[in-house]
């Protein structure tokens, strides 16, 4: 069962990664902003902190809209999504 953006959120935390408020005011805009799913919004999250290194909130909200455009309906076209588009 896939994670909720809150559950995710919390999950990368855990490994040391760190939130301000302004990114995870980033991380909600996006996901009411596109009517992303949990899975997709998680998606954005990792792959905007594999490509950059740290959150990049407009980074992060350009990449899901894209995603959400491109209809990525799971990890393995997520990553390719990804590759195409040199972020990885």
């Amino acid at each position: 069962m896939e994670k909720t953006v809150e559950e995710y959120i919390e999950y990368l935390e855990s490994k040391g990664f760190t939130f301000g408020e302004d990114a995870i005011g980033f991380i909600f805009f996006g996901k009411h902003y596109t009517n992303a799913s949990d899975f997709l919004v998680n998606m954005a999250i990792e792959m905007t902190l594999k490509a950059q290194k740290h959150f990049d909130g407009s980074f992060y909200v350009s990449l899901l809209e894209a995603m959400k455009h491109g209809n990525v309906k799971s990890r393995s076209q997520a990553e390719s999504f990804a590759k195409e588009r040199n972020l990885l």
